[in-house]
């Protein structure tokens, strides 16, 4: 078998989803064909890979190049993880808003940093879904990691009969904190040294979620036979770290009644709440970790990485190899899909797809983030229903500007691009309609680049940035922003 993984220059992700994909025996003479626009980058996974296989013992082979054609060739299964852009043009989704007042974490999924991402990544996954009919054929699967995942999804499905499915960690990260709140509750104070201590893993807890991507929600936890989802508050609020660290999330199920997917930091950009008032960010958010919500803290961490790996990277290859064993495999669904459509053992995770009656108040046509079932036969989903109003308001608010944004990144419709951030819920409860256009035109100069589909329009952006006043607040410090840390910083802290 042959899986392609385009942007495999991704380190630590890349190397992870080859030891998942490796752990399964019938999988273990896998050719990879990793494909990324760095070849210093390539090099270094590859370097690790390799190692790690031989050390092993498995058949498996890794070859590597920049352009994509040649590791399409014959893929059965592609796996999509490039960031367009880089972390230059990241800086510029989080930066430029900044400027304006809005004040992101992350900025990849919606918001004004999202929307942009996205109209740097639909040409691409386009482009790629093209390639994949043409090299692969059509009856070939894209799993799709690359944010921003709805919109790259959703233009995926729209432009070609490949089989998409998006994928995404958040339900798996929220079921882990849900099993730590329930290992809480039932040792009431006793500790893990206490013979009669009780450990809660995933397992111990049953979880349906529906809704979008990186805005999912708990709507089934059923443990010890009980369903908690509509009854979690007072479980959150029990424990002291959790009740400092996630004050969005806790006050989403206080207001809404359910458990949401995402972060702390991520939640907080989707909602027109928390994050519009600078003198009020700190109070909802925590600096214990970049995704509990300071400002750009993924793109900090992301720079820190890059810069350490570059410096570090002789300490990583000349460490122990990775084993491929079962125990060692993550719960990224990627491998489990690919096990599962070759060998036919059954496997339910959480996909991101088109709805069509899946969740019977959001869209037909928007991409939704469901249960789901893995066989030979495919990815089969089960009808959800109603997710609860709150709920499916709150999906809905970004449903309308990832279809908006997603037309644009087809098109190069400008003004549709515009109208889509105004609507944006955070961006919306910020700016006004004239700083927007502004903002816009600003972003649309800073990433012409990576921007085919608006090449015959950033010289009118560039003029009217230069004609008219700044409309910009203030500088890109934002509200709870960390400094970056040089290598010799993170080599002290090491």
């Amino acid at each position: 078998m042959k899986i392609a993984i385009v942007g495999a220059g991704s380190i630590g992700f890349t190397r992870r989803l080859v030891r998942d994909i490796l752990s399964v025996e019938e999988l273990q003479d896998t050719a990879f064909a990793f494909q990324d626009i760095s070849a210093a980058n390539l090099s270094l996974v590859a370097t690790l890979c390799r190692r790690d296989i031989e050390a092993n013992g498995v058949p498996a082979t890794v070859s590597t190049g920049t352009e994509r054609e040649p590791a399409l060739e014959g893929a059965d299964f592609v796996i999509n993880t490039a960031r367009v852009g880089g972390l230059d043009g990241f800086r510029t989704d989080v930066e430029i808003p900044l400027k304006y007042g809005v004040d992101q974490c992350v900025g990849d999924t919606i918001c004004a940093g999202g929307l942009m991402y996205g109209q740097r990544t639909v040409p691409m996954i386009l482009e790629l879904v093209d390639q994949i009919e043409r090299y692969a054929g059509t009856d070939r699967v894209l799993l799709n990691y690359a944010n921003p995942m709805a919109m790259n999804t959703w233009a995926a499905l729209d432009h070609s009969p490949v089989r998409t499915i998006g994928l995404c960690h958040g339900v798996q990260g929220g079921h882990h904190l849900l099993a730590r709140l329930f290992e809480r509750h039932v040792n009431d104070g006793r500790t893990e040294d206490d013979s009669s201590f009780r450990r809660i893993t995933k397992a111990d807890v049953d979880i349906v979620a529906a809704g979008i991507n990186h805005q999912t929600w708990y709507f089934k936890v059923l443990f010890d036979g009980v369903d908690w989802a509509d009854d979690l508050l007072e479980l959150f609020e029990a424990d002291p770290v959790i009740r400092e660290r996630e004050k969005v999330r806790i006050d989403i199920i206080r207001r809404f009644g359910y458990f949401s997917t995402e972060s702390n930091g991520h939640l907080s950009e989707y909602l027109p709440w928390y994050r519009k008032r600078p003198d009020e960010i700190r109070d909802w958010i925590s600096t214990d970790a970049w995704i509990l919500g300071e400002t750009g803290g993924y793109l900090r961490v992301c720079t820190e990485n890059r810069n350490w790996f570059e410096t570090d990277f002789p300490k990583w290859r000349d460490g122990p190899a990775w084993d491929f064993a079962p125990e060692k495999r993550s719960d990224e669904h990627g491998s489990y899909i690919i096990e599962s459509m070759t060998t036919g053992r059954v496997y339910r995770g959480h996909f991101n797809v088109r709805n069509d009656g899946i969740v019977t108040n959001l869209p037909d046509d928007a991409i939704v983030e469901v249960p789901g079932y893995v066989d030979r036969n495919g990815l089969s989903i089960p009808v959800v229903g109603d997710l609860p109003l709150g709920c499916a308001a709150i999906c809905n608010n970004s449903i309308q500007v990832q279809r908006m944004a997603t037309k644009a990144a087809v098109t190069g419709d400008v003004e549709l691009l515009k109208q889509a951030i105004l609507l944006d819920p955070l961006v919306g409860a910020v700016c006004n309609p004239p700083e927007v256009w502004q903002m816009v035109d600003e972003m649309l100069v800073a990433q012409a680049e990576w921007l085919p589909q608006y090449a015959g329009e950033i010289d009118a952006a560039r003029r009217r940035l230069a004609s008219e006043p700044s409309l910009a607040r203030g500088d890109t410090v934002g509200a709870v922003r960390l400094k970056t840390r040089t290598v010799e910083e993170l080599q002290a802290a090491d």
